[in-house]
């Protein structure tokens, strides 16, 4: 819950209360309820109304309308009488307003955790359309047009807001509460969610060029699904460059107001095994070329970008890929084909879109494999087995780590949507915040150790520090 939000309820709890303490309330608990009431209007003005707060707006204004007549009694006219509150009505009362406060604490407006390096970080979204290519997801004609989105070193001026989470949430939200099986209503307070990110902030070229790092999503991802980590890395002196590929991505909003929803064609059910294969490895090729023609754009954008945002801040001696799920597979993909890839973390890569050709010769560059312990412990899956192939035919070591205690949708920011998160089937049962610092840790250390000449033991083996790594012999 917000600042405001928890007020609300503890000003409550002390009118509603006191007579437990003292027989009668002093004129400073009188007018909690009238206090209230201000706090909620403010609360209304300044962090925005959710309908998760309707059951306490409702006890709120109840409570200040019952004892409005009495407040606005002249000085000895108050009733002087004890409160007559039985003790079964005060157990009452801590009922109402305990479950008034579980809607919002159980779906709170979502934290993004504050990242810990020594740079303030920037975010800013553009449109990409690559001329050669046309889309083949689009319903018509059209050419294939990407929504992209940099965190980096910043130094935002005093006028510099916080980025949201999402963009476009209030379009966003129903997808992704469909995603979970909820009604379209569900998570509208997710246009409340901010970043410590700063909007459109000046990159700090100070220290750069920075290291560059490609981010692709998950099948039915976004390209903010995983800002956790973005930020981290953008405050140690990255740029981190997330792709939202369209029609593959949940939903994509493009400035014109063009939506372009998830086509399920891309990855159709209720096939043979044949036909999924051929689907899955078009989609993965037009993923790969996604992150290719992005980081063509990039490079010319080093040299002069007409907005004036990466002139100079790229190192593209320095060039790592990040993916989650299909996005995992979409950049074992790029990284066999593209050798301006240097290093590559791979979470939860889904094999099946890989090409014959990737899997038969694996990937030359350092790779590091992390999984989650729903996907390792499935031993005989299709996609473990794919990887055990493609891992065989890799011309250097790669460590392979599971997360003990995690899901797939943990390597994401979509456990912060509830501590409900395990009952949605979004996370294992270890501690979300835990998972998200091994997952930066680990990140960190692998791509500081890749471009910045970081030695680090945690790929040698077990680590006292992290007891929920599993290392995996292949």
């Amino acid at each position: 819950m917000r600042f405001l939000e928890i007020l609300i309820p503890v000003f409550l709890a002390i009118y509603f209360f006191w007579p437990l303490i003292r027989r009668r309330r002093v004129p400073a608990v009188n007018i909690l309820p009238t206090f209230t009431i201000v706090l909620l209007i403010n609360h209304i003005s300044i962090e925005g109304w959710r309908w998760q707060m309707v059951p306490l707006y409702t006890i709120t204004i109840f409570t200040f309308l019952v004892t409005l007549p009495n407040f606005l009694k002249k000085k000895g006219e108050e009733d002087d009488s004890p409160p007559r509150l039985s003790i079964l009505r005060h157990l009452g009362l801590a009922l109402l307003l305990a479950a008034s406060v579980a809607l919002p604490t159980l779906l709170p407006v979502p934290a993004i955790p504050r990242p810990s390096g020594p740079f303030e970080v920037g975010t800013t979204s553009f449109e990409l359309v690559d001329a050669s290519r046309s889309d083949p997801y689009a319903e018509d004609p059209s050419l294939r047009r990407l929504i992209v989105q940099a965190w980096y070193p910043a130094s935002p001026g005093l006028d510099d807001k916080p980025a949201p989470w999402m963009d476009n949430a209030a379009a966003f939200a129903p997808y992704l509460a469909d995603f979970i099986n909820m009604p379209p209503w569900f998570l509208d307070h997710l246009a409340y969610a901010k970043t410590s990110s700063y909007q459109n902030a000046a990159p700090d070229p100070a220290s750069g060029p920075y290291p560059l790092i490609l981010f692709s999503h998950g099948w039915r991802g976004f390209r903010e699904q995983n800002t956790f980590q973005m930020q981290e890395l953008a405050s140690y002196g990255y740029v981190v460059v997330s792709i939202q590929h369209t029609y593959g991505a949940i939903l994509t909003v493009f400035p014109d107001g063009t939506i372009a929803p998830n086509n399920p064609s891309a990855l159709p059910s209720g096939v043979s095994d044949a036909e999924y294969d051929l689907a899955a490895r078009k989609l993965a090729a037009q993923w790969a070329a996604d992150i290719g023609y992005t980081l063509d754009t990039l490079t010319e954008w080093n040299t002069a970008d007409p907005a004036g945002r990466f002139t100079n801040l790229l190192d593209l001696e320095r060039i790592g890929a990040l993916g989650h799920s299909t996005g995992g597979g979409a950049i074992l993909q790029f990284c066999a084909s593209d050798p301006r890839c240097k290093a590559g973390l791979a979470m939860d890569a889904f094999m099946t879109p890989v090409s014959e050709s990737a899997l038969d010769g694996g990937v030359p560059q350092p790779f590091l494999f992390l999984f989650s312990q729903s996907w390792a412990d499935n031993a005989e899956s299709k996609n473990n087995r794919l990887f055990n192939y493609f891992y065989a035919n890799l011309p250097r070591p790669a460590p392979v780590i599971t997360i003990l205690g995690t899901n797939h949708y943990d390597f994401s920011d979509l456990p912060a949507l509830s501590p409900l998160a395990p009952q949605l089937g979004l996370k294992g049962p270890l501690d979300g915040a835990r998972v998200q610092e091994i997952l930066n840790t680990y990140t960190l250390a692998f791509f500081n150790q890749q471009f910045k000449d970081m030695p680090t033991p945690l790929f040698d083996g077990p680590h006292p520090d992290f007891p929920e790594m599993r290392y995996e012999q292949r």
